[in-house]
């Protein structure tokens, strides 16, 4: 009996998504992200509106809402505002998802306490806040080698070949409060002594293929108009890279982390849980 025909591959289902935040709208973003990479085909189109505070613009976004139908997600505190925003989206027939109700409901409950009303509560100038600021500047500062003496603030210092994405990790880090410094592995260039007397600093080391790495590396060659063969992706020369790099990570019994197929994200999660979990021997991270 002949095979069934397959069925045709399903073409990518397209839809608008309508973020409305009292805020930056950034962790309502991120969310909204999160949960369509769980769908296969599904590709949002976002239509982002920030720091809506008042009715005027409330009304602006449900004038946009109604022109292209989708599903809307809020993070509206003020309960007039709130009020207005399902309102209008009953009348138009569309959903609207209170992204944050359902944790902060549980957590309301296991706490035994009643939540804020003010808008941006978790912006505020604290702390943590300050923290960050620092930490960025930090990692700004100590952004491929700079400052290379002054290590010794560092929670974390990441060393890696070049294009092995050590500044946006670090950059990320900072996001979260860590002061990160990375520091190059340059063939023919000595790393600074302090590295290797730090007590507090936690030392990682990133590794990745080598194929991966000469595709990085054309592509960025490609993107300076950069034509010229080099051994900065001869196939040799790089995998020779890569091999004095674990070693140097080996002798130090250093951390690895390979990002070959890691979003920065996931090599910050790594790094943090490392930072959380202790580091006295060399994990490699595949």
């Amino acid at each position: 009996m002949p095979n069934a025909a397959a069925p045709p591959p399903r073409l990518a289902t397209y839809f608008h998504v309508h973020l409305v935040s009292d805020s930056t709208g950034e962790t309502l973003n991120a969310m909204a992200r999160a949960v369509c990479a769980r769908f296969d085909n599904v590709l949002p189109i976002e239509h982002i509106y920030a720091l809506v505070r008042s009715q005027r613009q409330l009304d602006r976004a449900l004038g946009d809402i109604e022109e292209a139908p989708g599903v809307v997600i809020h993070t509206i505190v003020d309960e007039k505002l709130r009020h207005a925003l399902e309102e209008g989206c009953r009348r138009m027939d569309m959903p609207c998802i209170p992204a944050l109700d359902p944790l902060v409901s549980a957590l309301s409950r296991y706490l035994g306490a009643s939540t804020t009303t003010r808008v941006g509560a978790h912006l505020r100038l604290d702390t943590d806040y300050f923290n960050r600021m620092d930490a960025l500047n930090y990692a700004i500062g100590h952004d491929d080698g700079q400052g290379g003496q002054d290590l010794d603030r560092a929670d974390v210092v990441l060393l890696g070949v070049s294009r092995t994405s050590k500044t946006p990790t670090c950059i990320y880090l900072a996001h979260r409060g860590v002061r990160a410094a990375n520091v190059p592995l340059v063939p023919g260039r000595p790393l600074p002594d302090r590295l290797f007397h730090l007590n507090n600093a936690l030392v990682v080391g990133l590794t990745i293929s080598p194929d991966r790495l000469i595709q990085i590396r054309r592509n960025r060659l490609l993107s300076l108009k950069e034509e010229r063969e080099s051994a900065y992706i001869d196939v040799d020369a790089v995998r020779d890279e890569i091999v004095q790099a674990r070693r140097l990570y080996e002798r130090h019994s250093w951390p690895v982390i390979d990002v070959t197929r890691r979003s920065v994200e996931e090599t910050a999660a790594a790094i943090l849980n490392l930072l959380h979990g202790g580091h006295g021997q060399v994990e490699v991270l595949g």
